[in-house]
C-alpha cells in the first residue's frame, strides 16, 4: 500500500513518504534535539518488556518476570480492530518504588501538536492494534508527581496526524484527518503519579522511526516535551504479522536511522512492552521530571 506524504504541493510532483527527508525537518527548524540522559535504559528485548527501568529508575514493576503479572509476552496473535477489541483487566506495571531517577530529557515538540481532549480512549474508533499506554511521572527524587497533565499525540495506522490546527504536512490535507482529533489526549496523573490511555499502535511515515509525542505539564508549565520509541524487533513483528499494519510494509526508518535521535542510544526513550492475553499491547514507561523549572535539564 502506497504511503502518503506529509508534504503536499499541487504544483510539483507528488512527494511520498519514502522521499520525505531529514532535510525537510531541518528546514522547519526541527534539527535541535535532546534525549533522555544517564542511567540504564529500557531493555531492547524485542517485543517483550525490559528488565530495567528507564532513565536510571529501577525496574518498572517486574518487567521480564517470566509471565508474572502479565508483563511477559502472551503466546497469542496480535489483536485487530482497535480499542473495541480490548478485554481490559491489564496489570499495573508500576508496582516497584524507583531507587534512582535520572531525568527524562527533551525531544522536539514537532509541527504536529494540536488542540487536545481530556480522555482515556484517544482512538475515536480507528482500526489498529489496541494498545494500553501507561506512564508514571516522578521527580528527580523518585517521588510521584500527582496532578501532572500528560498530553500525548501520535499518528493513525496510515501515518497521519489529526487536527485542522496541526501543520498541513501532518494531515497532508486529508479531510477526515483534519476533521478529527484521533490519537490525541491528555489526562492528569493520580496520587501515585500514574496515568493510562487506550490507543492503537502508531503507523509510520518516511523520515521518522515509529514514535509517540508527549508533554508533561505541572501547574500549566511544561516540565518536559519528549518522544518515546519502540524496540526494533517489536516493530518488525507488528508490521509483518498484524494484518492491519502488514498492508503498509515495514517502516523505512529505524530507531538508529531516525534523524532526531540517531546520535543517541535509542533505548533511552524506549517503551517497555508486553503482549497481553487478548492480543493487545501493554506499553509503559516512567518519566522523570526536574524538581523545578529553574533546574537544568539534560541535553545531548
Amino acid at each position: 500500500m502506497r504511503r502518503r506524504s506529509l508534504w503536499t504541493d499541487l504544483s510539483a510532483p507528488a512527494l511520498d513518504r519514502r522521499t520525505f527527508t531529514r532535510g525537510a525537518l531541518a528546514a522547519l527548524g526541527l534539527g535541535a534535539v535532546a534525549v533522555a540522559c544517564g542511567g540504564k535504559g529500557d531493555s531492547a528485548g524485542g517485543d517483550s518488556s525490559g528488565d530495567d527501568g528507564e532513565g536510571g529508575a529501577s525496574s518498572d514493576g517486574g518487567a521480564g518476570s517470566d509471565g508474572e503479572d502479565g508483563l511477559s509476552d502472551a503466546d497469542v496473535d496480535w489483536a485487530t480492530g482497535g480499542t473495541a477489541a480490548m478485554a481490559g483487566g491489564y496489570p499495573d506495571p508500576f508496582t516497584d518504588t524507583p531507587e534512582a531517577c535520572a531525568l527524562t530529557c527533551a525531544v522536539t515538540l514537532g509541527p504536529c501538536y494540536a488542540e487536545t481532549i481530556e480522555r482515556e480512549d484517544i482512538s475515536e474508533g480507528n482500526p489498529g492494534l489496541p494498545m494500553r499506554l501507561c506512564f508514571r511521572v516522578v521527580d528527580s527524587d523518585c517521588k510521584p508527581v500527582a496532578g501532572a497533565a500528560v498530553d500525548i499525540w501520535h499518528t493513525n495506522i496510515s501515518g497521519l496526524y489529526s487536527g485542522e490546527d496541526a501543520a498541513e504536512m501532518c494531515t497532508t490535507g486529508d479531510a477526515a484527518a483534519m476533521a478529527s482529533r484521533w490519537f490525541r489526549g491528555v489526562q492528569n496523573t493520580d496520587s501515585e503519579g500514574k496515568v493510562y490511555f487506550n490507543s492503537c499502535f502508531p503507523g509510520w511515515y518516511s523520515s521518522r522511526a515509529v514514535h509517540i509525542h508527549l508533554q508533561v505539564r505541572v501547574g500549566g508549565d511544561a516540565f518536559v516535551t519528549t518522544q518515546v520509541f519502540f524496540a526494533s524487533a517489536l516493530l518488525a513483528d507488528i508490521f509483518a504479522n498484524q494484518p492491519e499494519y502488514a498492508a503498509f510494509g515495514q517502516p523505512n526508518v529505524s530507531n538508529e536511522e531516525d534523524g532526531l535521535i540517531a546520535e543517541a542510544d535509542p533505548e533511552m526513550l524506549q517503551m517497555n512492552t508486553a503482549r497481553q492475553a487478548d492480543g493487545a499491547l501493554l506499553a509503559y514507561k516512567t518519566l522523570v521530571l526536574r524538581t523545578s523549572l529553574s533546574d537544568s535539564g539534560c541535553a545531548v
